[in-house]
Order: structure tokens, then sequence, then C-alpha cells
């Protein structure tokens, strides 16, 4: 039968209100009200009264901190953590019913922190009162406490801040009050409240302990647990996993959830950053904190492409961005939208103000982080921003976002509950598992005060309910109110590997059972975590037949179709060998036929950083240098010519194209700190006046070409070419097409001689070299291409220039060369096209950035278990290796 009388029950938590009210729904109680104690007190207070929220408080600490005097914290005032110590401060001496007003001549931090106080009462609406005003306020109606609440039960709490404690004994004496405690502690000053206790003997739970490797494993044997009380027909409601600090946990469960397919319902919430607004206000926030780059941009677009500053650029139009470039400073930014036209964007029309001006904003920084989430972010996305300025500095706000919660959207009452440890005791259910049993972890330390140091205030006194108390109290609780079973739970170890000692909340557990984070579970919690469980099942998937070949096959000294081979006459296969090659590819498929496979068939690549480098590579050095060169070589033959040029002209072009390489390369790819950058940029003036300055007596009078495209490369400036670039250039009996850029072309007034060089930045080889084991190719195929395109009447030089030595290797009898290295192209071609696409001795050694698809050191086990094996299949290749 349905109860229509009047009554209100006072619980803890929103938790403890959900599960009250669908308690009270199925038992038909009509008429009860389900609220917290202070909401009681507010509802009584009347009018306009309302309690002082945290959201509420940290604004008007924000907004009155700066103007208000606060003596000895006058120089921490502004610092990062302030505002939350300030309200943590107040919180506590609210709560426990300290007037700072009449202690503040006790010392100069209480007349400091009062002052605060006052300001931010007068700064807070009206209807916001301090609990102690509350209560005053509410003891001034108690005679409409029998109307408004009729009868009142308190359930589930085991202790009530001092500020509320006039106001339980006062209504005490108005109305009829129960305190339902069952077997809960009973706090002291209850006793002469005159407040009606009821108890209840304390439940008998069957307890087990265990330990577990890590916190992570916790979590797994936590929903392994939990799995098993499912399979029992156990209703999710019934059961709880709770820790005194779940953040340490958050993750572990939130990883596994998804993977278990368990609603698994955090009581305290989810990490806003979980979500794609709060991905979006963290993504903002990276920027504001770290300053703008192309990475950080590229990951807010993504997340708030309709935003007003970015809503006027059309689709795709990040392309107009150069790949490499990092883009982390203004100057850079103010470049690229220099040299933007209309028709670089997707749609021919000009964008650059519109991206200026979002670039403009974003790079306003901290101080303008309010302006900038307006512009760039709404709806949820915004109240995030606009609470996390609330809650810490602008200029730590990316810290801060890591730190709010919100509804993670499942219901309690049907769900599987992972909460503190608090709700738990407050909330029982009928299953607990109680996870971080570690000394420091729970019980949690406690420390005195940031702003009102023991001396000052004792710790008992400004926090009658240390967190340390709270624990045991919680503890004891949750043993005392668990119905059938709870499990407790520890890690051995932590992340780090280090030791973790045993609660002292364990001390009259003894049993406990050593779970082994290895060990086949009697329940998985995923279809994972089942067949990691069943090897037998495990090794019928696809997938781990697939990789257990692999492994087996890499094993073996055969070579295998994980070493590269492939069926014969492959069409892909065929088709990348009819493709145009360059010399460095026609390396690799000489000395890495698997890496050619890999990185011409499959369009394997290593990743591109964009961030800024320490120091640039050799690679990138390289780089550098060859664009001052051709540069300055561009300069000086579009003056007099690089041969009539002294030496003060040379180093005045090198200066030249230098000062304007280093101004594209900062818009367009990453440069190292300030300093080591014009030390890079001083060694390439170095290296690049040697190099035009070195041999300029072999052909006077002659013409000078950088970076002359030929076999259908395209041309990298307007500068005039000795020849159609367009013309394909084949090397007879390979059937091989080449192109490329030949890093300095000479050739005579006369046209009867020419010279080929090819610049290297890098060490020189010992002794003369011709082809070097298949590495040394540039020489003798420009030098062909030169004919080829030229004429067979005109005589090539062809050399490698060291400038830091300087040394110029000449290739003696480029025609000889050629012969020979045809028949290793032919070979190379013949096998690949055979299938033989398998481990050469550039495959896996140090500067093979593919290695990450080979075994862990292959260039020490796996190339050399292979060699033997892949050396006789690649029979007629192989001599390149040792060749000279």
């Amino acid at each position: 039968m349905s109860t229509t009388c009047r009554s209100t029950l006072i619980v803890y938590g929103r938790h403890g209100m959900r599960e009250a009210r669908l308690e009270a729904t199925r038992g038909g109680r009509h008429g009860l009200h389900i609220m917290s104690f202070e909401q009681a007190a507010v509802r009584l207070a009347g009018g306009f009264t309302r309690a002082i929220d945290e959201e509420s408080l940290r604004a008007a600490i924000q907004t009155v901190l700066p103007e208000t005097p606060m003596g000895e914290l006058e120089g921490i005032k502004m610092l990062p953590g302030m505002i939350g110590a300030a309200a943590d401060t107040l919180y506590k001496a609210w709560r426990a019913g300290i007037d700072l007003a009449s202690r503040s001549t006790d010392h100069p931090r209480l007349e400091a922190i009062a002052r605060l106080e006052a300001a931010v009462l007068a700064e807070l609406p009206g209807g916001m009162m301090r609990p102690v005003d509350i209560v005053s306020a509410a003891i001034g109606r108690l005679a409409h406490a029998p109307a408004i609440f009729g009868s009142m039960e308190i359930i589930g709490l085991t202790e009530l801040s001092a500020c509320w404690r006039p106001l339980v004994k006062a209504l005490a004496e108005r109305m009829p009050m129960q305190w339902t405690s069952g077997p809960r502690a009973v706090p002291a000053w209850l006793k002469e409240s005159g407040v009606a206790v009821a108890r209840r003997d304390a439940a008998a739970p069957t307890v087990r302990s265990a330990s577990a490797a890590t916190a992570y494993h916790e979590a797994v044997e936590a929903l392994r647990w939990v799995r098993s009380l499912l399979a029992l027909g156990i209703s999710p409601a019934d059961i709880a996993i709770a820790t005194a600090s779940p953040t340490d946990y958050d993750d572990h469960f939130l990883a596994l959830r998804a993977d278990a397919n368990i609603n698994l319902h955090f009581v305290h919430g989810i990490p806003v950053v979980t979500t794609r607004d709060g991905q979006a206000a963290a993504a903002l926030a990276d920027i504001v904190v770290r300053g703008i780059s192309q990475s950080r941009l590229s990951r807010l677009v993504a997340l708030c492409r309709d935003s007003a500053p970015l809503a006027p650029l059309p689709d795709g139009w990040m392309r107009v961005l150069p790949s490499e470039a990092p883009l982390s400073t203004s100057s850079a930014w103010n470049q690229l939208l220099a040299r933007l036209a209309p028709d670089d964007w997707p749609d021919g029309m000009d964008h650059a103000p519109a991206l200026r001006a979002a670039v403009d904003l974003l790079a306003k920084g901290p101080d303008a982080a309010l302006e900038i989430g307006d512009a760039f972010l709404k709806g949820r996305a915004l109240s995030i921003w606009s609470k996390a300025l609330l809650a810490g500095p602008a200029g730590a706000i990316d810290t801060t976002l890591e730190s709010l919660k919100q509804d993670d959207g499942l219901e309690a009452c049907v769900s599987v509950a992972w909460m503190p440890a608090s709700t738990l005791a407050a909330s029982p259910r009928r299953f607990a598992r109680l996870v971080g049993l570690n000394s420091s972890r729970w019980p949690r330390g406690t420390a005195e005060d940031r702003l009102i140091p023991d001396h000052i205030i004792p710790r008992y006194e400004l926090d009658p309910l240390p967190v340390n108390l709270a624990d045991r109290r919680d503890f004891d609780t949750i043993l005392a109110t668990t119905d059938s079973a709870v499990a407790l739970s520890r890690a051995r170890r932590d992340s780090d590997g280090r030791l973790l000692g045993r609660s002292p909340l364990l001390a009259t557990y003894d049993g406990e059972a050593y779970l082994r984070r290895n060990a086949v579970p009697a329940h998985a919690f995923s279809e994972t975590d089942r067949l990691m469980a069943r090897p037998q099942e495990f090794a019928a998937d696809p997938q781990a037949l697939s990789a257990r070949s692999c492994w087996r096959d890499w094993r073996m000294a055969d070579v295998t179709a994980h070493d590269g081979l492939v069926r014969s006459d492959h069409p892909l296969v065929l088709a990348i060998l009819a493709r145009t090659q360059s010399a460095s590819s026609l390396k690799t498929l000489l000395r890495s036929p698997l890496n050619f496979l890999w990185r011409h068939a499959l369009g394997w690549k290593s990743p591109q950083a964009s961030a800024e480098p320490l120091v640039l590579d050799a690679l990138q050095t390289g780089d550098l240098i060859h664009l001052v060169l051709d540069r300055a070589l561009r300069n000086l033959e579009a003056a007099d010519g690089l041969a009539s040029a002294d030496e003060a002209a040379i180093q005045a072009a090198v200066k030249e194209a230098a000062d304007a390489v280093a101004a594209e390369w900062e818009s367009e790819r990453p440069v190292p700190p300030a300093v080591i950058w014009g030390r890079t940029l001083c060694d390439a003036r170095a290296l690049a006046g040697q190099a035009l300055s070195y041999g300029n007596d072999h052909l006077p009078g002659s013409r000078s070409f950088g970076e002359v495209p030929f076999g259908g490369s395209g041309p990298k400036s307007e500068a005039a070419l000795p020849w159609d670039a367009s013309v394909p250039v084949i090397i007879p009996d390979t059937g091989f097409h080449i192109a490329g850029y030949i890093d300095r072309l000479d050739i005579a007034d006369d046209g009867s001689r020419a010279l080929v060089r090819d610049y290297k930045t890098g060490k020189p080889p010992k002794g003369d070299i011709r082809v070097n084991g298949g590495r040394e190719l540039q020489r003798c195929l420009y030098a062909f291409a030169v004919k080829a395109l030229l004429g067979d009447h005109i005589a090539i030089s062809a050399s490698l220039l060291y400038p830091r030595e300087p040394l110029d290797l000449q290739l003696d009898d480029p025609e000889t060369v050629l012969a020979e290295l045809k028949i290793y192209l032919r070979a190379a071609g013949t096998a690949l096209a055979s299938g033989a696409a398998l481990p050469g001795p550039d495959t896996g050694v140090d500067y093979d950035d593919l290695a990450f698809a080979l075994p862990a050191n292959a260039g020490a086990t796996y190339t050399k278990r292979k060699q033997a094996a892949a050396t006789e299949r690649l029979y007629d290749l192989a001599p390149v290796w040792d060749a000279e």
C-alpha cells in the first residue's frame, strides 16, 4: 500500500539520491523528499537562499583576488593554484564553523583570509550564503520545519560537518528525526542532540584478499571478478568496485571498459578530455599554452572545423600548408601567408586574410584565453573551456582540463558501479571489490592546509574530518554494510616497478592470494582476455596463425614469403620496375630489394616529425647545403658567371643565397634552436663557398648549371637549362628509365667538354671507389645522362666533390663502369621480377628507416641468419655488394 504522508530522506551524494529515488519509486513512497542535508537547510532558510557552489566560489575569488590586499600572501596571490588553495581553505573554515572575521586579529594570515572572505561574499549573488548563514536563517524559520519536512530520516552518513550540527539539534526539538546508522559508527555529538538512532548488526560478508602485479592488473582482475558475478546471474546493480582515490585507476578502467563491453558506470564522472568536446577544448588549450604550430592547428581544425574563424576557409585548405613545416613562429606564418596566391587555394580564391585573422587570434596566448574560447568553441566544448578558466589560471588551462569530470551517461542503478569508497560507504551494494589497498594510498596521508598552517589554526580544528580517518571509517563501513562478499585487492608494484607496501587496513586479513599476471583466469572479462587464456582457441585465429607463421619463418635460415619472396611476374612488381627510377631508388634495388618493394610497391615510408629538432640530421644538412649551392650558383650565373667570379663574389653570392634559403627553410621545415640554427647556417655557407671555389680552372669560360633536371623531372627554378628536361633517358639493355637532378653541371664554351659534379657533405671514403658496393651510382648515371642528352661527341668528367676535405673523386672510364653497372641492374631487375625481393646488405642497418618492419635488432640477428640463403638466391646480383 502506498503512503502519502510527507517525509524527508537525507542521503549522501548524487549517487545516493539516485538510488534512493529508485527504491522509493519501486516502493510507492509518495510524498517522500530525497535530498542532502545542505539542500534541506537551504529549503528551510527559504527565499532565494542558495549554497555557495564551487564554480561560483572560484569565479568570485578570481574576480576579487587581484584587488584584495593579502598581506604576507601578496607575493603569491597571482600564482597558479592560488584560486584552488583559497577555495579549499574557505570551504574548510566554513564547514568547521570557524568565524574568520572574529579571529582575524589572532594572526596576519587570518586577517588576509578574512579580508578575502569578505570580498568574495560581497561579489557573490545576494542569495548565496555560507553554511553558518544558511543555518542561522533556517533556525529562524524552525516553525515551518514540520510542514516542510514532515519527519526526517538521515541514512548512510557516518559524520556531519560541524557547521550543520546546530541545525540538526534544533530540528530534533521540532519534529521527528531519525539517524539510521545501521552498522555504521555513530558520531559522539549525536548522543546529546535528541535525534533517535536506529542501528542494526553489521553484515558478515565473505572477505577475500589478493595481490595483483600492478594497478592495471588490479583493474583487469576486478573486471574478471565482475564477469564471474554476472555469469552467476547477479544483477549489475548489486556490484561495485571502489577505492579511496579513483583518479589513479580511471584511465585503466576507461580503457578496459570498452574492451569488456560491460556497462561500468563512473559514479564520480569521467575526465572531460575523453570526450570529443573535451578534446576540442584540449586542442585549443595546447595552442594557447604552447603556441601555434601546424600540428596543433591541424588537431584543432579536425575538432572545430565549423568554428567562426575557420568557417570561411574552403574544404581541404590545410593542403596549402607545407607538410614538413612546423610553422611554430609568427614570422613563419607571415612568410607563408605573404607568398600564398589565390591559385594555391582549393577554390581559387584568396583566403589568406581569413587564415591570418585566425592565426593572429590564436597567437594572443593565455591573456586572451576567454576571447579565443568564445571564437573557436561552442556548446558543451565552450562550457568546458569556461569552467576550466574558473578552476585555474589560463596559463595552465591544459592541466586544469585534465582534472575536470563529467557524467558518463550510464544509469547508475542498473550498472556495475566504479566509485569512491565514501560513496560506496553511503550506498552499499551486495558485492564489493576494494582496490588500491596499499600503504599511503588507502588510507591516504594528510597534510596541513596550504594557506592556514597548523601553528595558526590546529589541523584538528580546521579539518575535524581528516581524509585519513575518513578513509579508515569508509573501509570499516563498507565491510559492515556489504551483505554478500567483499574482495580486497592491492598492487605489488607501481608502474615503474617499485615495490609497494600493504595497507595497514589489511593487517587483520591473512591468506592473501597471489595473482599472477599471466595466470589463466576462471572468467575472462573480454574476448581478448578469453583468447589469451585459451591458447588452443587463439591458435586457430587467422591472425595468430599468420603471426606464428611469420615468427617461425623469421627464425629459419631459408628465405620464405615473410622474407620477401613473392610470386613470379607479379603485376605490381612489374609495374614498379617499369616506373622511372632515380639513382637512389636503383641503389635501394641493388642493395636491399626488400626495401625497394616496401617503399615503391607498398608505399611505406618512415613518419616525418614536424617538431623542431635539436640539430639537423645528415640528410637535412645535405639538403640545406644543396639548396644554398643551387641558389648561389644561379645568382653567379645571372651576373658574370661562376667561371669569371672571384672569391669575394662567390662569398657574397653564398651569403645572399644562405639568407634566402634560411628564410624559406624556416617557413617550410623544422629548425633547431636559434643558436644551433645559426651555427648550422654558418657551416652551410662555409661548405658552399668551398664547393663553388674548388676547381674553377678546369673549364675556363664555361657555363654552370645547378640542380639540372633530366629524364622528365620538373625544373626547380626558372633558370635556363642545357637541354629539354622532358626527354626520357633509358639505360641501354636494362629497360630502366632514369630521372633526377644533377647537383652541378659545367659545360665548356665550345661544347666539347662537360664536368658533372655530385656534392657530398659527409666524410669521404677511404681510397678510390667506382660503384662502392652499389652505393655510388650518381657519377656513372649522371655522366651517361649528360652524354645521352648532349651527344656522344662531348667529353664527360664525372666526380664526387667532398668540400669538407676538400676532395674531388674522379670516375675513371665511365663507359666501363656503366657496362659493369648494367650487368648488375639487369640482374636486380630479373631477380625482383622472379619474386626475389629479399634482404640485402642495407636491410636492417642503422640508417634503414624501414627497420621497424623487421624483427628487433635485425642487423645483428635476422639479416645474418638470412644472408647465405639470400645471397644464393640473388647469385647474379650479389657480386655488386663487394664491387669497388
